[in-house]
């Protein structure tokens, strides 16, 4: 009767500790199923987050254009474009952005914060893009190339400026007398003949200018030195520009020619003028009267009416008055 409850107790014993192991086993799956959802979780988000480089991970199209994006947050930025939305505005002006990362850029104008440096002259700039095009300067690399002739250049505005040589596109409108300017610059500078504006002062007399070449080249009177001398008279001149305009009185070469009448100039701003007297173009605006000119001489003649100021003193004889006439007013107006 003992071995039989002896071995009662020793059968039981051996199922108590059996059935933890059975539990256990059941119990198992169940973690690892929680770790195979996680990972699974994982993969999803990663797939979501792939390069727009891929076409085969864009679910997210543009209703507007054919691009496709991998990301839900892409195609908002994106549509910012059809729609002019700028949802981050600069605090410091009136600045904004369709893009958290352009408005960080454009706050480094303000706080004057330059990280990006170059290595090879140490000059710091506020964006990479910046750097990048910097760099050129050291490689000579010019990426960007006409297809219209061998020209090539380092930056891709300035091959599309370029390539309105070619185009003969002229997108830049003056609102006040509707030339057109393939170049915003161009424009900026014309604009200042309707304002009268005169932004660049010489630190060395009190004469203004309405571009920095103009102020330049009038710096250049104030040098003593004259280092470019015409070899044909012994002229002597500050700017070696100036001393290549006048060899053409030496040589005769008119090489601006009109395609109108077939005159011919030594320099393009003597044909522009010309010009029009084809188009009828008259630029300069009295401000007094609203009389318009063909030529700023004309238009500083006229506004000695309104001051009372004599154009000529009764000193200088009439041959006098007749040559400073024929100075202000060319034979062929």
């Amino acid at each position: 009767m003992k071995e039989e409850q002896e071995e009662q107790k020793l059968s039981q014993i051996k199922e108590e500790q059996e059935e933890p192991e059975s539990l256990q086993v059941k119990e198992e799956p169940e973690p690892l199923q929680i770790k195979e959802e996680k990972e699974e979780h994982f993969i999803s988000l990663d797939e979501e987050c792939q390069d727009d480089t891929k076409p085969d991970k864009r679910p997210y199209a543009c209703k507007e254009c054919d691009k496709c994006f991998s990301q839900m947050c892409n195609l908002k930025a994106h549509m910012t474009i059809h729609t002019g939305e700028k949802p981050f505005s600069c605090k410091e002006c009136d600045g904004s952005f369709t893009r958290l990362s352009n408005l960080i850029t454009h706050m480094r104008i303000h706080t004057g914060e330059k990280p990006f440096l170059c290595k090879e002259c140490d000059t710091p700039f506020g964006d990479v893009s910046s750097l990048k095009r910097h760099m050129r300067t050291h490689t000579g690399e010019k990426p960007y190339s006409c297809q219209y002739c061998d020209a090539s250049f380092s930056q891709i505005s300035t091959l599309k400026t370029h390539i309105r040589t070619h185009t003969g596109e002229k997108p830049f409108l003056c609102k006040q007398c509707n030339k057109r300017f393939n170049q915003a610059s161009g424009l900026k500078r014309h604009i200042r003949i309707h304002t009268g504006e005169r932004p660049f002062l010489c630190k060395e007399c009190d004469k203004s200018f309405g571009d920095p070449t103009s102020l330049n080249n009038h710096m250049a009177t104030h040098r003593e030195v004259k280092a470019f001398s015409c070899k044909e008279c012994g002229r002597r001149f500050t700017l070696i520009s100036s001393l290549k305009i006048h060899m053409r009185t030496h040589t005769g070469e008119n090489r601006f020619t009109c395609k109108e009448c077939d005159r011919s100039y030594t320099v393009v701003s003597s044909l522009k003028t010309h010009m029009r007297t084809h188009t009828g173009e008259k630029p300069f605006l009295c401000k007094e009267c609203d009389k318009r000119f063909s030529q700023l001489a004309h238009l500083q003649s006229h506004m000695k009416t309104h001051t009372g100021k004599k154009p000529f003193s009764s000193s200088v004889s009439s041959a006098g008055r007749s040559n400073k006439l024929l100075e202000v007013r060319p034979h062929h107006y």
